[in-house]
């Protein structure tokens, strides 16, 4: 009989692509949705690259009980993917902090208490690096809190510090993985997210000119395939996993990526700082990029290649997957 994996934020970007991976090696999947409409279209999103015989899907909210142990039985695995990737800045932090830490909780919680075997959580590379200077960071590292992170690397760093804090002690186990910024092709289904916008607002000619931002970037089949090993991996058990190049990636050779690729509409004029700077006054988006302009971070990502046999898609082919993905 198969075994059970429950995913939430299924129709998600990351979410679609880890329950696709999922069936396609045998698993049985519940994915949860914040509301049952959005069923449908995820899964003619997944049909078409897996079978979705074994899929099925539960209504459940990050901020409400209601769902989470109904959503549970029989579940050997849980992949907690619910939480997008967003670099504008809210009016109110609660707004990313809440559902984050809440419900990372409550999603942990409820796995206790349906005895599942180990839950992997979907963190960031900015639970590790956002408020440090330039340098190379490992599984080791974290934000620093008291700097000026912005709100979705503070939900990230304090949402993952819960979920340790959660499973201290206890007999489920928890493996992290933390990636960067992910691209790669969209299944189909209305995805929300900060790289489905930037690739949009890149290849539609939005972008006048492009920041002076690097970062360790990843292909989100990759954050899949990597989901699964460390769900599976003996020795992933209570490890953090780096899914991020080793090297940063600059916006201006991913826009370079794009121009070669034929899209005519992507910027080649360099932002200065004090640009980004000025608009980060009025301007959310902006704002968000602040903290990451001039800054080069590393990673020793070494653990990832060698506990759970990483083998990277080269992120020019993401880059041009993902921008012809949405163009169609």
């Amino acid at each position: 009989m198969a075994e059970r994996v429950l995913v939430t934020g299924i129709s998600g970007y990351i979410g679609q692509h880890c329950g696709a991976e999922l069936l396609n090696r045998g698993f049985e999947v519940v994915g949860t949705v914040r509301s049952s409409a959005r069923a449908d279209a995820t899964k003619t999103a997944i049909a078409a690259v897996a079978p979705v015989g074994g899929l099925s899907f539960v209504e459940a909210d990050l901020l409400s009980d209601a769902g989470w142990d109904g959503a549970m039985p029989g579940c050997t695995y849980v992949m907690h993917v619910a939480s997008p990737f967003v670099l504008a800045e809210p009016k109110d932090e609660n707004d990313l902090i809440a559902p984050a830490v809440e419900g990372t909780r409550r999603v942990i919680e409820a796995a206790r208490r349906a005895g599942v075997r180990r839950l992997v959580l979907t963190s960031s590379t900015f639970a590790m690096t956002a408020g440090k200077p330039s340098g190379r960071y490992g599984p080791d590292a974290w934000s620093d809190l008291s700097a000026r992170i912005g709100a979705y690397a503070k939900s990230k760093t304090l949402a993952e510090r819960a979920a340790w804090d959660a499973v201290a002690g206890g007999e489920i186990e928890l493996t992290v993985v933390n990636p960067g910024a992910v691209f790669g092709p969209s299944l189909g289904a209305r995805i929300d997210g900060q790289s489905v916008a930037l690739m949009t607002d890149m290849i539609g000619g939005k972008m006048p000119m492009i920041p002076n931002v690097a970062m360790g970037m990843v292909d989100v089949g990759d954050v899949a395939r990597l989901h699964v090993a460390a769900m599976t991996a003996p020795g992933a058990a209570g490890r953090r996993f780096i899914a991020a190049t080793a090297e940063p990636v600059s916006m201006a050779h991913f826009a370079e990526v794009l121009r070669a690729a034929g899209y005519s509409k992507v910027p080649s004029r360099r932002a200065p700082n004090a640009a980004i700077k000025l608009m980060s006054l009025f301007d959310r988006e902006a704002r968000g990029m602040v903290p990451m302009l001039g800054k080069k971070v590393s990673y020793d990502n070494r653990a990832t290649f060698d506990v759970l046999d990483w083998k990277p898609t080269p992120m020019e082919t993401s880059i041009r997957e993902m921008a012809a993905s949405l163009s169609e």
